[in-house]
């Protein structure tokens, strides 16, 4: 019977676990078990979705160690019909984190006793970034981690961290309304008030300090999240998950076969180099990456599109629907009241 939930575990994900199954299946009462399974599935689950909206392509699946501990399983579609790029990341890293990483962390409050200067720590999650070739569909991204340091004393600080966000090139309200309700119906399984905090939380995150608009049109984001206790925030964090599919599946279906225009083709390249913007010059998960001994540059660069562009000057004709975005991009709207 264990072989076949083996082969069935086995079936459901892209590759073999960081931490190997049977190691999983020893230690699957520990959190950091089943948040390993969880990102697993949710990164088999998301691919198949993809992989079904775009038959002629394939993931290529990369496994790749991490010689200071741990390593992850990187999947990314290349050249579709449908994606330009789409990628799903897993990652299970774990060793001693740096002063500067650290240092980091501090800064967001999080006050930590190192021994002899370092810091013992875990961190796991799924990450993705979906490129879709045609300007209606939008680009959507997700990203649910987990993290654990152990202090000088022994004591363990953990917290979670997410969210899930989509980014329109054109607007489409009905995508928009459908995207956050199937994020508020996850949150409100648990609490009321977790989907306008965290949706506020998502459009101050995704600021684009410089252009003075967001990225895109939000959805959710949390980080730090370490209560009421480590099992309701972890139940939490299952049910964002599972909201992934249902909340963008549907508008990709709904779009990839709609005619468009070069002029569209080409607002959609210069909102993907505003999305470039963001990711190098704000994005805390990228900076964090980029600051980690032994990660994995072309794991955390995966999010950037394959083609962007920036022309100089660039204004759209007033009331247009190009600038119909940029008002929401500019004044972001309530979209499930």
């Amino acid at each position: 019977k264990e072989e076949e939930e083996e082969e069935e575990l086995r079936q459901r994900f892209m590759a073999p676990p960081v931490s190997g199954l049977r190691e999983l299946r020893r230690r699957r009462r520990e959190l950091r078990s089943r948040m390993e399974l969880l990102i697993m599935e949710t990164q088999g689950e998301v691919c198949r979705a993809l992989a079904a909206l775009d038959p002629g392509a394939t993931f290529a699946v990369d496994t790749w160690e991490r010689k200071e501990g741990g390593g992850g399983i990187s999947c990314v579609l290349q050249d579709g019909e449908v994606f330009e790029k789409a990628g799903v990341n897993v990652s299970v890293v774990f060793g001693v984190l740096s002063e500067e990483a650290a240092r980091q962390m501090r800064s967001r409050g999080k006050s930590l006793k190192a021994k002899d200067g370092k810091l013992p720590f875990c961190a796991m999650g799924v990450s993705s970034v979906v490129h879709p070739k045609n300007p209606h569909v939008p680009t959507m991204h997700f990203n649910y981690r987990y993290f654990e340091i152990e202090e000088a004393d022994g004591t363990k600080q953990w917290w979670f961290g997410g969210g899930t966000d989509l980014t329109p090139t054109y607007l489409n309200e009905e995508d928009a309304v459908h995207f956050h309700k199937t994020l508020k119906e996850a949150c409100d399984k648990h609490d009321l008030k977790l989907y306008p905090k965290y949706k506020k939380w998502c459009d101050d995150y995704f600021y684009i300090k410089h252009r003075d608009e967001r990225r895109g049109i939000g959805g959710i984001f949390f980080d730090d999240v370490d209560s009421p206790s480590k099992e309701e925030v972890f139940q939490f964090v299952k049910s964002c998950a599972k909201a992934v599919v249902p909340c963008y599946v549907p508008i990709v279906k709904k779009h990839c076969h709609d005619s468009f225009t070069p002029e569209e083709k080409l607002w959609q390249q210069l909102r993907r180099g505003r999305y470039v913007e963001f990711n190098l010059v704000y994005d805390r998960g990228t900076k964090f990456g980029l600051l980690t001994p032994g990660s994995r540059i072309e794991s955390i660069l995966m999010s950037l599109p394959l083609t962007a562009r920036w022309e100089y000057m660039h204004t759209p004709p007033e009331s247009s629907k190009e600038a119909e975005i940029l008002e929401v991009l500019r004044n972001p709207k309530d979209w499930v009241h």
